[in-house]
């Protein structure tokens, strides 16, 4: 049985502090970031991930440059894209800047691929939003073949050819771990299953049971597509905030997730708020938020194991303004209190 790995990952949206009312610059998030990146190698955590958004609202726009930044300043943590956004990503330009940040890391790179929640980066890279799909599966056949190859000739449909195309550099690794980020969608479970990658289960919210059916598919098409099972592997990443106690944390989050997901739907052209009553259903036992004390996160994350059986879990612990003190006690509380009983737990 492989380790279970513990980490941590960030979208680096900018938000207001809704208490304060002020907002950080993209340069103070920025060396935030790379702090708790730092913070979370020195307490021992596995992982440690950076979305990729193209928007003034959010700091980071090429996670392989701050990656590569936060390399220098850790040691063994390893270091994942939360997502690259593959549908409008050059593959030979993502995995060339991977494969460089495997040299600079001693081999700790990994690429999370996804669709992104957002569609600016279609225009903004001249891509036709028409070709959503289509995009995302040839991006990602060619992103395989470069991770397996040296030297590469292929054809597609939406960039020009490769006829016995050098990729260079190659990684420290073998080959660079590939995931695929999947929401709620049957057709990107199936899609990791049937390709032998890793599949990254964004759970924010709701019955952790409701996500099952998607397990369920990635091994039945994995197995149907002859990929061992031993060879595959399943992430969970959630919304994340622990304090001493389930009513600290409780207190303290919810205006700062109240905030994210105002400013998140208004960004997406919805009016939703969410009340003190509903976060706190969001926060019960039965639901996949990881809000609470030491106790209550290590619960949660054994009873997804057993729904699941996956390999890894991510916490998303810097939405909606959170400050900088209180994103450091998370990161230290799932290190040393969150982590060794899980591992203990799961590790036998």
């Amino acid at each position: 049985m492989s380790k279970f790995e513990i980490g941590v990952y960030t979208l680096a949206d900018i938000g207001p502090n809704p208490l304060t009312g002020t907002t950080i610059s993209a340069e103070e998030r920025t060396k935030e970031i790379i702090e708790a990146a730092k913070l979370a190698d020195d307490a021992g955590l596995d992982i440690f991930g950076v979305g990729e958004h193209h928007r003034l609202d959010y700091a980071v726009s090429s996670p392989a440059v701050l990656l590569a930044a936060v390399a220098m300043v850790t040691k063994k943590i390893r270091l994942t894209s939360t997502t690259s956004v593959l549908s409008t990503l050059d593959p030979v330009r993502l995995f060339e800047d991977f494969a460089q940040l495997d040299l600079i890391s001693g081999g700790r790179a990994e690429i999370l691929a996804g669709r992104g929640a957002f569609i600016e980066s279609f225009p903004l890279f001249g891509y036709d939003l028409n070709d959503y799909n289509e995009l995302f599966e040839e991006h990602l056949e060619l992103l395989q073949l470069l991770n397996e190859k040296e030297i590469v000739s292929w054809e597609g449909k939406f960039r020009s050819a490769l006829v016995n195309a050098q990729i260079a550099p190659r990684p420290v690794q073998k080959e660079i771990p590939l995931w695929i980020g999947v929401g709620g969608t049957y057709e990107s479970a199936l899609r990791a299953g049937r390709l032998g990658v890793g599949m990254a289960l964004a759970i924010l919210g709701g019955d952790p049971m409701r996500f099952k059916f998607l397990v369920d598919g990635y091994y039945e098409a994995a197995k149907e597509a002859g990929h061992a099972k031993d060879n595959l592997k399943i992430g969970v990443t959630g919304h994340t905030y622990i304090a001493e106690t389930i009513e600290q944390a409780r207190d303290e989050f919810f205006p700062y997730y109240a905030n994210y997901w105002t400013y998140v739907n208004k960004q997406r052209g919805m009016g939703f708020r969410i009340t003190k009553e509903g976060f706190e259903g969001m926060t019960a036992p039965n639901s996949a938020l990881f809000v609470g004390g030491p106790n209550e996160i290590i619960e949660k994350i054994l009873h997804q194991h057993e729904l699941f059986g996956h390999q890894r879990f991510l916490a998303q612990v810097d939405i909606g303004g959170v400050p900088f003190r209180d994103i450091e006690r998370t990161i230290e509380l799932l290190a040393t209190k969150v982590a060794p009983v899980v591992r203990k737990e799961l590790n036998k």
